[in-house]
């Protein structure tokens, strides 16, 4: 696999990037990717802010690679964990889940590339018109928090990518070589790999969510809570509370009532997979095994080359 702007804008050998994603994105997780070649993401949606600073600072003893923090805007304590990649030094920043504007042009005074996630054109542009250097475009079938419209990877990436001109990183359904190499195909200039690394060894997930993820069948996910944010959850007792208040026009307070606070940790972190909220993407359902990082990247890679390959062996590809 040839150097090309991703790689390049991070430092880094190859255009892979793992999701900054809560309560599975610790040091350790964040460390091994760098180590392996990738661009690895604290997830600092589910840390207070000294625990991101000991994340980061851990992070740094751990590996001499190029690593990422991922930040929520619409989280509380954002001014903090934005003042604390200032201090700690880091280089790059991915923003999610608010407005680019706010946060963007600070980070970079301070030389921080810094990567906007969006789900849609309007808010690809938006980011671009912010001045970050680079965008995640996430499909429909990502994990986690996603966007209303329900617009597909395979959709959402040749959209964004005949509007904008800075580098676009595919998001959402990737989950093996193939999936990278058609993203590629797509327009992306690189990949955020999310399910897989979130069931590996060095994820900070509980194994009992891990063995969700493993478990997982074909549409055992789905994306709800459309009237509060829409978030994709693997279907269990607490996600059918929700989808009967639903049914039963619960109104938005209701909703949040029955969320509650702390559901994404009792189930991710903490392993109760009757009541917690389990996010994770459709891919999970192609997951069959929990894997350390390093085999994950050399499975990643040896499925793109092979790929790329097969392709070339038809005549359908040079190589990129």
């Amino acid at each position: 696999m040839v150097s090309n702007v991703v790689s390049q804008l991070f430092g880094i050998k190859y255009p892979i990037v793992q999701g900054g994603m809560i309560w599975c994105s610790g040091w350790e997780l964040a460390s091994a990717v760098s180590n392996c070649g990738g661009l690895g993401l604290i997830g600092s949606g589910s840390m207070y802010p000294h625990i991101l600073r000991e994340q980061i600072q851990k992070c740094k003893l751990n590996t001499s690679y190029p690593f990422g923090v991922n930040i929520p805007l619409l989280y509380p304590n954002i001014d903090e964990h934005i003042q604390i990649v200032i201090e700690e030094k880091v280089k790059i920043v991915f923003t999610s889940a608010g407005n680019p504007d706010k946060y963007t042009a600070l980070l970079k005074q301070h030389g921080i590339i810094v990567v906007h996630v969006v789900s849609n054109l309007k808010f690809a542009l938006k980011a671009q018109a912010a001045g970050v250097d680079a965008i995640v475009a996430e499909g429909f079938e990502a994990g986690g928090h996603n966007g209303r419209e329900e617009t597909t990877t395979m959709c959402l990436i040749p959209l964004i990518k005949s509007k904008v001109n800075i580098p676009l990183i595919a998001a959402g359904g990737i989950g093996s070589g193939k999936a990278m190499a058609a993203a590629i195909c797509l327009g992306a200039d690189g990949v955020q790999i999310g399910s897989l690394f979130a069931a590996s060894e060095e994820s900070s997930a509980h194994i009992n969510f891990k063995n969700e993820i493993v478990n997982a069948k074909d549409g055992d996910t789905m994306l709800t809570l459309k009237e509060l944010t829409p978030v994709r959850l693997i279907k269990n007792p607490f996600y059918n509370e929700v989808i009967r208040a639903i049914e039963q026009n619960a109104s938005k307070d209701e909703l949040t009532a029955l969320l509650g606070r702390g559901r994404a940790k009792k189930g991710m972190f903490e392993g109760d997979i009757e009541q917690g909220e389990l996010e994770i993407g459709q891919v999970s359902a192609s997951i069959d095994q929990i894997r350390s990082v390093k085999e994950i990247m050399d499975f990643l890679i040896q499925d793109y080359v092979g790929t790329l390959s097969k392709m070339n062996n038809f005549g359908m590809l040079t190589e990129i």
